[in-house]
This record gives structure tokens, C-alpha cells and sequence, in this order.
């Protein structure tokens, strides 16, 4: 080889390498609202010369690396007013960029919205946004603005039915949902027994629903993941808004501490329906109420160091007569700190505290009866912005769980009762977790991670154990499970390790672009849940109980894959999401016939671990822009249940056979549409339609003593009726509104339009005249006209 050629190889050589180590610096800051210094969740950044963007994180940090040189800076947000800006890169440049509204709408301006056209590029996938403006327009029962009853709106999610607690996803138990409140877990999530839910729209800044692809971060439920943070408050002045509704009313006020640097945010709501009882001499000695309080303390300390204090307080009363007192709610705190090591590297700690309590005071009998669940969880998460193109998520976590299943008290001398405490249960469940997400190419885009995570079951606490280890023994003769009898018990100390599990979680998701507008995504994950709901009943309830995995209650293991088609039409006019997905679930719970959980010692003996598989087709489409928008959402699926016997001679639950889920529902269609007439006049409304829930009728009757006993058959092989209803809503903002502080709007709503009277629940009874069991039917809600005014300074 020629020095000629060999020189011109070099200069190519090194050319190359230099468009590779081309110097880059590191573009980061803070997007904030320009009108209360609220930081900005989900904003996009982006540098069309380079074709390169990224979005704020959970506190408003951006950060990007960038090649030197000058760019213009594009930051969109949905609901904001778009901003261009010119900078030149020389070194790491931190900028913060503030955001003004695009409109004079009173419904705070939320920054992630589900009408934001899909991100081709992002791995992201199963995971729905819902804007709190949005929300607040869609008609709900009796007026009030429903965060939970929203997200029933997007596919794969249903309920179990009118004025039912908590929500299903993807086939799976309410009891299967993270729900984190500004990273605190909430473990019951309605108001009035399922009624509401107990998230104060005023209040709540972003809403994130993960359905499935979920990031490693995440950990401790097998279904789901709702994650919601709360407003931080205004650091610049002082604002209220709040609204009246026929049963409740809220008020909301935020306002600076110190100027720009320090902000408070305290928001109330009570329900007052229960006052019209008074007036009636037959109830004026029965309540029932709710009331919740939100608050939120935000101070920057500098540039790199941020403190925030949240909590949340709610309780819901139900008395009858003075004789049967019901008190139960959630109380959280959390305390965070905000830590900028680096532009590139950024970093929230976490000590939180979380409390579930229950309450029954029964006075006709003479005693209390407390129950609940307490966690303290710390937690360091960080984020570390590698590259343009390859990002890191790491942390980790510990929650120490204190588990009160029930302690019994007297509340008379005479009453008869001896005081009584069920074992009080502890554990604890350290996590550690690492996620990473990297542009492979033009095309393609991994996300990959892993969480491992233990879970130990601690003392004080008594133990039984059983022949064979077997709580529940098998009467192959009558082909009945039945409890088993203690053969030992041991006692263990306080924190004394009973029981141990830990397991590994990977995470795995990639899109793979088709063109600017269409790619194909597919994910991964592997979730572990250590905690279990006691309870039989197809919603949850106050009086549900807790439980910690332990020698015969084993944690759930769900596997679920998923793969979809995405694609943006007219610029994002339109947009498709089609999504197919397949769940298993080990160690799912499974209750013995006549299983009695309530007050009950060694619950152990009327459960099995089960397993569980659901599957299913979804699909959305959405119209993003123009006066006339919403989204169609159709979900087609199975969820099934299966016990087998543990030996050749055991017939197992339900003869051993699938059975479907009470969570089960093929088909689930449901529509949503806003409609913006004027600068005066909006209207909203919702179509949903559900398969009926599955249950149990008897299948026949026999005489015993005299009297009639219905007998059943298989699990789950009936359903109630089809349900569906249609609702609209209408909404009146004064155009005065534009010139005085104090800005106002009526809400008008109907639901349930054409009165569809939709089973809850269908029950069987013995005829007095024919001595026939007859069906009974039972329907919460018929139409509902209501309104509600809403108001804000």
C-alpha cells in the first residue's frame, strides 16, 4: 500500500471516529407554569436540526446531551402555548423554561393528557394518560368528579359493577392495582363503599395508568399501577377554587411561602347529603359521610435542592341508629428530597408512611373491633441521563409492613364480650431495582430492566403447622375440602424471620418505528406480589383484610406479554392503539366452599394457591384535535381461575376446571366525546358498555327440616345482565369570566340518560307463598340529573 493511500485511509479513519467522539454538552433545567411556578410533568424538549427530544420527569428535569454549536429549542405542551428558543452550547448549559396556558378555561391545565398524539419512538406501551381538565367535563353520577370512575373509560379496564369499589385491569383484582398517591400506597380507594373515589380533582396534578410494560421501579402488584401526584402549590400568589354539588362540596388554596422559592397547597372536601336525614324522624339518627384533606408543603433550597411534605387524611363514617358506627380511611405522609448531583444526574429520596384503618362499633352488642395495615417504606431513586440516546433508571427501596387483623374490644360492663386480638402480623420487603432505556437506531428503541426484590415474613407471631403441611385436607368420600387441625404451633419473637421469598423481575419492551407516523412495540414483564387481600367478594370492602405472604400463603407471580400496532393519522389529528396481551398468575388465591374470613385466626385453613390467565384484544381510537374530540376504546378478552387438586385423588375447586374470573368481561366498549361549542358553552358525554358480571345461581333446590335450600353448580358459570348506560353533561362558563379574578362555571350533568336500571347484584330468596327460591333483583342507580357550580380566584 502506497503512504498516499495509507494517509488517505487515516483521514477517513479519523474522520469517522470524530463524528463519533464529536464533543457534547448537556442541555438541562426545570419547565415550570409561568403563572404559579407549578413544575410541568411530561413536557416535550425538542431540537428539530438534530431530530432529538426528551421529555420532564415526575418533578419537571429535563436533561439532553447535545453536540456543541447553536440550536433552536422547541417546548410543546399540550394545553400551553408553544415556545421556540435559541441557545448556544459551549459547556453544560442549565436552563429552565417557563409555560403559559393557551387558553382562559377555569380547569387547571393538567400536563400529561391522553389526547397528546402517540410517541412512535418511545417503548412506552399499555400505559393511558388522562388530563384532570378532560376529566372534570365528563359526566358522573350525582355531579361529583370521579378520577377512578375516568379511567373505566380506557380499554382493558372495568369494574365490578354499579357503586363497586376499586377497578379491574386486564382480567385481573382490584387488590392487584399499585395506586400510589404522590408515591404513598393507598389501599382502599373509594369513598361510600365504591361510590367515589378518594382522589380531590382540585388537587391532583398527574395521572399514569400502567396496564402493562411496567417500568422496574415499580413493584409489589401483579395487575397494575396507578401513579398520581398531587399539585405542588403556587409560589407566586394566592389562588382558591373549589366547586358545590348537591352532596358534597370542595375547597382548594395554594399560595407562595416565600416568593418563587416556597409554595403550600390545602385542599378539603366533605359530603353533607347525610344532613337532609335529620329532617326525616325515622332517619335522623343515621350518616353517611365522607370527608378527605390534601396538603402539600414545596420549598427549593437552591438551584440543585428541592423539599417537599405531602399528605393525604380521609375518612368515611356510617352510622345506623347510634348502634352500628362504621369509620374507615387512608392516611399518608411523605416527605421528598429533590437532589441535582449533576446536569446528567438527578435524584428523589423518600421517607413515607401509609395507613389503612378499619372501624366497627357495634353498642346493641357491646363491642369494637379496629383492624388495618401500616407501612414506612424509604426509598432513593435516580435518574441518570447517560446520553441523547441512552438513559438509566436505578434505586432502591425498603417497606416495613405492620399488619393488624383485628383486636376486638368491650365497650360495656355487661356486655359479655372478652377481649380479643387477632395476630398481629409484620414483614418487611427491601427492593432494588435498575431500568435502561437506549436508541439502538433510527428505528429501533429498547427499554430493558430488572428488579429483585425479598420479602420476609416477620414475628411476633404464632405459627400452626399441619400434617403433610397441609391447612386444608381433602374428603375424598364427600369430595369436600375442609380446615385442617393444628398437629404443632410455634411461637416466634419479634422480628424473627418466619418466612422468606425473593425473587427476580425483569422488565423488557421495545418499538420498532415502521415511518414517522406507525410502529409496531412489544413487552415483557415479570411482577411479584407479597400482600393479599382476604377477601371473597368481587370488590373490595372496608372490612377487607390484608395478609403477608407466609409458609401456605405464597406471593403472586404474574408473567404478561403484550404486542401493538401504534399509529398517528393527519399529524396526530387521529390516533390508533391496538394492543393484544397474555397474563399468568401463580399463587392466586382460591377460597374453599363456606370459607369463613372474618375474625378468623388461621385464615390458612379455607384458602389454596390457584393459578390465573386472562387475555385479550384492545383498541382506541382517538380524535386529538378541533372543537369535536374524544376516544372509542373496544376490549375483547377472557380472565379464568383454576385450583387443581394437589394429588391424584383431589377433585380441587370447581372440579379442577378454568373457570372465568369474577373479573371476567368479554366484551367492553366504551365512548367519550367533548364537544366545544363556544367560548360560552362545551358538552361532554359517555357511552359504556359491559358483558355482565360472572356469579353463581342455583341450579336446583332440595327440602331439609322444612325448609327449602337452594344448591348450586359450577363456579362462576352464570352472569348478570349486559350492563350499559349513557350519560351527558353540559357545561357554562360565563363569558364575564375574561374580565374579573373571580372566574365560575355550571356544570349540568345526567347519568344514566334512557334510565337503564342495571343489576348489582341479583340474590335468592325462599317465596313465602310457594316456598320457591326466587330471584331478587338489585339496582343502585336509575337516571340522575345533577349539577354542580365550580369557582376559582
Amino acid at each position: 500500500m502506497s503512504a498516499k493511500k495509507l494517509y488517505t485511509y487515516l483521514i477517513v479513519i479519523f474522520s469517522v471516529l470524530s463524528s463519533y467522539s464529536q464533543e457534547k454538552f448537556t442541555l438541562s433545567g426545570i419547565v415550570s407554569d409561568t403563572k404559579n411556578n407549578e413544575t410541568l410533568i411530561g413536557v416535550n424538549i425538542f431540537i428539530p436540526e438534530l431530530k432529538i427530544g426528551t421529555t420532564t420527569n415526575e418533578y419537571g428535569f429535563y436533561s439532553i446531551a447535545v453536540p456543541k454549536g447553536a440550536y433552536e429549542v422547541q417546548i410543546s405542551y399540550v394545553g400551553y402555548q408553544s415556545i421556540q428558543q435559541n441557545i448556544t452550547l459551549n459547556q453544560n448549559t442549565k436552563t429552565n423554561f417557563s409555560l403559559s396556558e393557551s387558553g382562559q378555561e377555569l380547569q387547571e391545565v393538567v400536563i400529561t393528557d391522553n389526547r397528546n398524539k402517540i410517541n412512535i419512538k418511545s417503548p412506552e406501551m399499555s400505559v393511558n394518560r388522562l388530563s384532570i381538565a378532560a376529566i372534570k367535563k365528563m359526566p358522573v353520577v350525582l355531579g361529583e368528579v370521579d378520577v377512578l370512575k375516568s379511567i373505566l373509560l380506557l380499554p382493558g379496564v372495568t369494574n365490578a359493577g354499579e357503586g363497586a369499589s376499586g377497578f379491574n385491569v386486564r382480567g385481573g383484582g382490584a387488590d392487584q392495582n399499585l395506586i400510589l398517591l404522590d408515591e404513598a400506597t393507598i389501599f382502599n380507594s373509594s369513598h361510600v363503599f365504591g361510590f367515589f373515589s378518594v382522589f380531590n380533582p382540585d388537587a391532583v396534578k398527574d395521572l399514569k395508568l400502567y396496564k402493562g410494560g411496567i417500568p422496574a421501579r415499580y413493584g409489589g402488584r401483579v395487575s397494575s399501577v396507578l401513579d398520581i401526584y398531587q399539585k405542588d402549590g403556587s409560589s407566586k400568589d394566592f389562588h382558591m377554587n373549589g366547586g358545590i354539588g348537591l352532596i358534597s362540596s370542595r375547597l382548594l388554596a395554594e399560595g407562595p411561602i416565600v416568593k418563587d422559592k416556597g409554595s403550600f397547597l390545602i385542599g378539603g372536601r366533605a359530603s353533607y347529603a347525610h344532613l337532609f336525614l335529620k329532617f326525616s324522624e325515622e332517619d335522623k339518627n343515621n350518616s353517611a359521610y365522607f370527608y378527605d384533606l390534601n396538603t402539600k408543603l414545596s420549598y427549593k433550597l437552591n438551584d440543585n435542592n428541592s423539599l417537599y411534605l405531602s399528605g393525604y387524611f380521609g375518612r368515611d363514617v356510617f352510622s345506623l341508629n347510634k348502634s352500628f358506627t362504621n369509620i374507615y380511611g387512608n392516611s399518608t405522609l411523605n416527605l421528598r428530597w429533590n437532589h441535582l448531583y449533576s446536569s446528567k444526574l438527578f435524584s428523589n429520596l423518600s421517607l413515607i408512611y401509609s395507613d389503612y384503618y378499619y372501624g366497627l362499633d357495634l353498642d346493641f352488642v357491646g363491642f369494637k373491633w379496629d383492624s388495618g395495615i401500616k407501612n414506612y417504606n424509604i426509598k432513593y431513586d435516580f435518574k441518570h441521563y447517560i446520553s441523547d440516546k441512552f438513559k438509566l433508571n436505578y434505586g432502591l427501596s425498603g417497606i416495613y409492613y405492620e399488619f393488624n387483623p383485628g383486636t376486638i374490644k368491650p365497650t360495656g360492663a355487661d356486655s359479655g364480650i372478652n377481649p380479643d386480638q387477632l395476630d398481629k402480623k409484620y414483614a418487611f420487603e427491601p427492593s432494588v431495582y435498575l431500568d435502561a432505556e437506549s436508541q439502538i437506531s433510527k428505528k429501533i428503541t429498547l427499554s430493558y430492566g430488572l428488579r429483585y426484590s425479598l420479602f420476609y415474613r416477620l414475628g411476633a407471631s404464632t405459627v400452626n403447622y399441619y400434617d403433610n403441611n397441609q391447612a386444608v385436607v381433602f374428603d375424598s368420600d364427600m369430595e369436600i375440602y375442609e380446615k385442617g387441625t393444628p398437629i404443632s404451633t410455634q411461637y416466634f419473637k419479634k422480628n424473627k424471620v418466619i418466612q422468606s421469598y425473593n425473587n427476580l423481575e425483569p422488565r423488557f419492551a421495545v418499538s420498532y418505528q415502521l415511518n414517522d407516523d406507525q410502529a409496531l412495540k412489544a413487552s415483557y414483564n415479570r411482577m411479584a406480589q407479597y400482600l393479599q387481600l382476604i377477601s371473597n367478594t368481587s370488590s373490595p370492602t372496608p372490612l377487607d383484610v390484608w395478609m403477608p405472604s407466609d409458609t401456605y400463603i405464597k406471593p403472586q407471580i404474574a408473567d404478561q406479554g403484550a404486542i401493538g400496532y401504534f399509529r398517528n393519522i393527519k399529524n396526530g389529528a387521529y390516533s390508533l392503539e391496538v394492543e393484544t396481551y397474555y397474563k399468568e398468575i401463580q399463587n392466586r388465591l382460591d377460597y374453599i366452599d363456606g370459607a369463613d374470613l372474618i375474625a378468623n385466626n388461621a385464615v390458612e385453613q379455607v384458602i389454596l394457591n390457584g393459578h390465573m390467565r386472562a387475555y385479550g384484544l384492545e383498541i382506541m381510537v382517538k380524535k386529538n384535535e378541533g372543537k369535536f374530540n374524544g376516544w372509542v376504546s373496544y376490549t375483547l378478552s377472557k380472565s379464568e381461575q383454576q385450583t387443581p387438586g394437589r394429588t391424584p385423588e383431589e377433585t380441587g375447586i370447581n372440579n379442577g376446571e378454568w373457570y372465568s374470573s369474577a373479573y371476567d368481561k368479554a366484551h367492553n366498549l366504551a365512548v367519550t366525546s367533548a364537544y366545544n361549542l363556544n367560548e360560552k358553552w362545551s358538552f361532554g358525554a359517555n357511552f359504556a358498555l359491559q358483558s355482565g358480571q360472572p356469579v353463581t345461581y342455583p341450579n336446583g333446590q332440595y327440602e331439609y327440616l322444612g325448609i327449602t335450600v337452594p344448591s348450586y353448580g359450577l363456579r362462576n358459570e352464570n352472569r348478570l345482565p349486559a350492563y350499559h348506560h349513557l350519560d351527558i353533561s353540559a357545561t357554562l362558563t360565563p363569558r364575564k369570566n375574561k374580565d374579573r379574578n373571580w372566574k365560575a362555571e355550571w356544570v349540568f350533568s345526567i347519568y344514566n340518560l334512557y334510565n337503564r336500571m342495571n343489576a348489582a347484584s341479583i340474590n335468592f330468596r325462599q317465596n313465602v307463598d310457594t316456598g320457591a327460591n326466587e330471584a331478587v333483583r338489585l339496582s343502585i342507580f336509575g337516571i340522575v340529573p345533577a349539577v354542580s357550580y365550580n369557582f376559582k380566584f
